[in-house]
C-alpha cells in the first residue's frame, strides 16, 4: 500500500519540489523549540531547561566602558547631517576592539559572544544607524565570521589580526538587480583560467547593489558563481557558488558610488566589477572551497536574521518604550501628564510587552547560538517579526510624541528612527518574503518530526524508508487529531505543565493547546495543499504567524522564570503573552477561511464558528493596557532594571539626555506638586499650572524653600525637554544644502 502511495506521491507533485540549494538550505542548521510546536506535544520542562544566557564580567564591562564612552563621543545630530563617521571616532573603534568583537583573541579579537556582540549592537545602533553599521557589518556579515569557520590557516594569519584592528574595513557583496530574497539566483560570474605565471586565477565580472559599508569598505567578501571550463581546481566545469575575497583598490573594480537609505544615509552603494582578476587562494577557505559558497551564505544570513538585525530591531522598541513612557509624564496638557490618558497610555502598554517579549526573544535566541544550536527557522521569525513590531513601535512613539516626532533637528529623538524603519523590513530577505515563503516552507519540512525523512524517501524512490516515515507520520497525525479535540473541549486543561508561577500556568495550557493544532494544520497543509505551498503565500504567512507568535509566547514566560519570577513585571508578561495568543487566534482563523477544496467548505461551515467561541485569547484590556504603561512612567528599581543597557546620555546638550533629566526631576518632584494641587482644590491657591506656584506655595508653608527650588528647576526642565528645534532661514537652507549637496543621483 505504501509503496503505491509513494509512486502516487511521485507522479501527483503531492510533495513541495525542492532545489538543490533549498535542500542544502534545508538541511542546513538545527531543529530547535520550533520542533516543539511542529511536534504537537511541547515539552515545556524541556524547553525550560534552554539555557537564558547573561554577558560575562568582561562583556559588562564593555557595555559600561568603551560602548558608553563611544556613544558619548559620537555627536548622532553631526553624523546623520555630515554622513560620516569622524575619523577620531573611527580609531577610537579600532583602539577599543570594536572591529573585532567575533574574532578569537588569539588573533588580536575580543571574542565576545553571540550575545554580547547583539547588545552592543542593540545599544549603538538607536544612537545612530550611520555609527551603528560600522559596528553590525564587521562583527556578523563581513568576512571574519566566514574566516574563523571557514578560512585557510593562511588566511586567518593574514586577514584576522588586520580585521581586529580595524586595518580592513569589510562588506559583504551578494545582492544584485535581479538576485535579491532570491539569493541562490546570482549571476556575478567568475572564470578559473590559468594566468602568465602558469597558476590558477579567477576574472570576476558582477554588478552588486545594497551593498553596506561598500562605498568605504577595503575587503570585500563577493558572492558569485564560480565556472572552471578547464576544471583547474578538480571540482567540475561549474563548481557553483563562491565566495571570493577581493581587496579595495584591484584593477577592475568600481566602488565609492552611493544609494541613499531611507532615514540615515549609512554607508551603502554599488560594486561593479569589470574583469577583476584575483589568485585562486583568495577564494573564501582556500581552492578546497570552491563551490562551498551557498552553505556560507546561509550561515552568514542565518547570523544576520538572528544577531543583527534582531539587536538592531529590540534595542529601537527598547528605547522608544523607555523614551516614550518618559515623554508621556514630562508632556503636560488639560492639566495632566498626556501618559495618564488613556488613549495616549494604550500604545506605550503596547510599547513596554512588546520591548519585553522580544528582548527575552533576542536573549534566548542569541544564547542557543553561544550554545552550538544554529535555527534557520527561528532565525527567520527572529528578522521578520521584530523588525516589523519595531516599525509598528516606531509609529506608536510617534503618534505619543506627535508634533515633537515631527519636526527635524537635534532634539528630535525618535525622528531618524521612524524614517529608516523600512530599511530592515527589507535586508537579509525582504520581511514579505521570509513572512510567506521561508518561515512555514522551511519550518514545515525541516522542523516536522516526518517529512524531511517522507520527502528524501520519495526523491530516493526508497519504499521501506517511506513506509517506516509514512507510519510514524499517520500515528503522528491522528494523535493530534486527538489532542487538538482534546484540548479545545478543555481549553487545554491535561496539558502538561512544569514547576512555574501560578499566575502563568494557564498560558502554557494555552499554548499547548494551540501547538496541537498548529501542528495538525501543518500536516493538513502538506496533505491537501502539498507542492502548491509555495504559490499559497498568504496561506503560509498565516501558519508563520502562529508559530512567531506562540514562539513569542514562549520567550515571554521563559524570560520571566529566568530573571526569578519578578511579581512586578507580570503586567508585562499578561500584556505581550496575551496579545500573542490573540495574533495565533487571529491567524488561525485566516487559515480556516482560506483553506480550498472540500476541507476548506469544512472548516468554514462547521469548525471557523466554534473557533471564534472557543477563542484561545482577547486582546489585553483597558486596565491590562494601564498597567503595562504605567512601568515605563516611573523612575523606580524596576524601571531601571528594565532599562539597563540603554544609552541614557548625561549631555544636556542632547534630546534625550533633556528628557530623561527632565522625567527624573518630574518623577522627584511628583509629591510635592500633588501637595500643591491638594492646596489648590483646598482654595490656598489660585487656578494654573501646579507646578508654576512653587513660590507662592512656599510662601503658605506648603512647601519649604528647598522643595520649592526643586520644583521651579523640574519646571524648567520639563519645559526644555518638550521643545523642539527652530532655525533662521540661512540656518534652514544650510542644512538643505548640507543634506542634499553631496547627493549623486545615479541608477544602480
Amino acid at each position: 500500500m505504501f509503496e503505491k502511495l509513494m509512486h502516487w506521491m511521485q507522479t501527483n507533485n503531492v510533495l513541495p519540489n525542492i532545489s538543490d540549494t533549498e535542500r542544502q538550505a534545508l538541511e542546513a542548521g538545527d531543529v530547535w523549540i520550533d520542533g516543539e510546536f511542529f511536534g504537537g506535544r511541547p515539552d515545556f520542562r524541556r524547553m525550560l531547561d534552554a539555557r537564558y544566557g547573561r554577558l560575562s564580567a568582561e562583556e559588562q564591562a564593555f557595555m559600561d566602558g568603551p560602548v558608553n564612552e563611544l556613544l558619548s563621543r559620537a555627536d548622532c545630530n553631526e553624523i546623520a547631517l555630515s554622513r560620516r563617521v569622524p575619523q577620531h571616532i573611527i580609531d577610537y573603534m579600532a583602539e577599543q576592539g570594536f572591529f573585532g568583537l567575533i574574532i578569537p583573541k588569539a588573533y588580536g579579537g575580543k571574542q565576545f559572544s553571540t550575545l554580547a556582540r547583539s547588545a552592543i549592537m542593540a545599544k549603538v545602533t538607536p544612537h545612530s544607524g550611520i555609527l551603528s553599521a560600522y559596528v553590525v557589518i564587521p562583527n556578523t556579515l563581513g568576512a571574519a565570521e566566514l574566516l574563523v569557520e571557514y578560512g585557510t590557516p593562511d588566511q586567518k594569519e593574514h586577514y584576522l589580526p588586520r580585521l581586529a584592528r580595524g586595518e580592513y574595513l569589510p562588506c559583504f557583496g551578494l545582492t544584485e538587480p535581479t538576485a535579491g530574497s532570491d539569493a541562490a539566483s546570482i549571476t556575478a560570474d567568475a572564470e578559473a583560467f590559468r594566468d602568465d605565471n602558469g597558476d590558477i586565477s579567477l576574472r570576476l565580472n558582477f554588478r552588486k547593489r545594497y551593498i553596506t559599508l561598500g562605498p568605504v569598505a577595503n575587503l570585500i567578501s563577493l558572492a558569485c558563481r564560480l565556472r572552471d571550463p578547464d576544471n583547474l581546481l578538480g571540482k567540475g566545469t561549474e563548481p557553483g557558488i563562491t565566495v571570493v575575497l577581493i581587496h579595495g583598490g584591484t584593477p577592475g573594480l568600481t566602488q565609492g558610488d552611493r544609494h541613499e537609505p531611507i532615514g540615515e544615509a549609512f554607508p551603502n552603494g554599488p560594486l561593479v566589477g569589470e574583469n577583476v582578476v584575483v589568485n585562486a587562494d583568495n577564494i573564501l577557505g582556500g581552492r578546497e572551497q570552491a563551490g562551498g559558497g551557498w552553505r556560507m551564505l546561509m550561515e552568514s544570513l542565518a547570523g544576520g536574521r538572528m544577531v543583527s538585525l534582531p539587536a538592531t530591531a529590540v534595542g529601537g522598541i527598547r528605547t522608544v518604550a523607555a523614551a516614550t513612557g518618559a515623554y508621556s509624564m514630562v508632556r503636560q496638557q488639560f492639566g495632566l501628564p498626556i501618559g495618564r490618558m488613556e488613549g495616549v497610555a494604550t500604545p506605550i502598554g503596547r510599547l513596554n510587552a512588546l520591548a519585553y517579549m522580544t528582548e527575552g526573544a533576542r536573549v534566548l535566541g542569541c544564547t542557543a547560538v553561544d550554545d552550538g544550536i544554529d535555527p534557520p527557522v527561528v532565525s527567520g521569525v527572529m528578522k521578520a517579526y521584530t523588525t516589523e513590531l519595531a516599525r509598528q513601535s516606531a509609529t506608536d512613539a510617534m503618534d505619543v510624541f506627535s508634533g515633537a516626532g515631527v519636526m527635524q533637528g537635534p532634539n528630535n529623538i525618535i525622528g531618524r528612527g521612524y524614517c529608516s524603519a523600512p530599511v530592515a523590513i527589507t535586508v537579509e530577505g525582504a520581511n514579505i518574503m521570509t513572512r510567506t515563503l521561508m518561515v512555514f516552507g522551511q519550518g514545515a519540512i525541516r522542523c516536522h518530526p516526518h517529512a524531511l525523512n517522507v520527502v528524501h524517501a520519495v526523491e530516493n524512490d526508497d519504499a521501506k524508508a517511506f513506509s517506516k516515515g509514512m507510519r510514524g507520520w499517520i500515528g503522528h497525525f491522528f494523535a493530534n487529531m486527538g489532542r487538538t479535540f482534546g484540548h479545545g473541549l478543555t481549553r487545554g486543561a491535561f496539558v502538561r505543565v512544569p514547576d512555574v508561577d501560578r499566575a502563568t500556568r494557564r498560558y502554557y495550557k494555552k499554548l499547548g493547546w494551540a501547538a496541537s493544532r498548529f501542528a495538525l494544520f501543518t500536516d493538513l497543509a502538506l496533505f491537501f495543499v502539498g507542492g502548491k505551498l509555495k504559490m499559497r503565500g498568504n496561506l503560509t504567512g498565516r501558519y508563520a504567524d502562529v508559530l512567531a507568535w506562540m514562539l513569542f509566547a514562549f520567550t515571554t514566560l521563559r524570560r520571566f522564570e529566568a530573571e526569578g519570577r519578578q511579581q512586578a513585571d507580570l503586567a508585562l508578561v499578561h500584556y505581550s503573552v496575551r496579545l500573542a495568543l490573540a495574533k495565533v487566534q487571529d491567524a488561525f482563523e485566516g487559515i480556516y477561511e482560506n483553506f480550498d477544496g472540500p476541507l476548506g467548505k469544512l472548516l468554514r461551515g462547521v469548525f471557523l464558528p466554534l473557533l471564534r467561541v472557543n477563542r484561545l485569547a482577547r486582546l489585553p484590556n483597558d486596565s491590562q493596557a494601564m498597567a503595562a504603561a504605567s512601568i515605563s512612567q516611573r523612575v523606580d528599581e524596576q524601571s531601571a532594571r528594565l532599562n539597563a543597557d540603554i544609552f541614557m546620555p548625561e549631555n544636556m546638550d542632547s534630546g534625550v539626555g533633556r528628557l530623561f533629566d527632565a522625567f527624573h526631576r518630574v518623577a522627584d518632584t511628583a509629591p510635592l506638586v500633588e501637595r500643591i494641587k491638594a492646596a489648590q482644590k483646598a482654595g490656598r491657591l489660585e487656578a494654573g499650572e501646579p507646578d508654576a506656584l512653587a513660590h507662592a506655595a512656599r510662601e503658605q508653608g506648603i512647601i519649604d524653600a528647598a522643595e520649592a527650588e526643586r520644583v521651579d528647576a523640574a519646571r524648567v526642565a520639563r519645559l526644555a525637554a518638550i521643545e523642539v528645534d527652530v532655525f533662521s532661514e540661512d540656518a534652514f537652507f544650510a542644512r538643505a544644502v548640507q543634506q542634499t549637496g553631496a547627493t549623486k543621483s545615479r541608477a544602480a
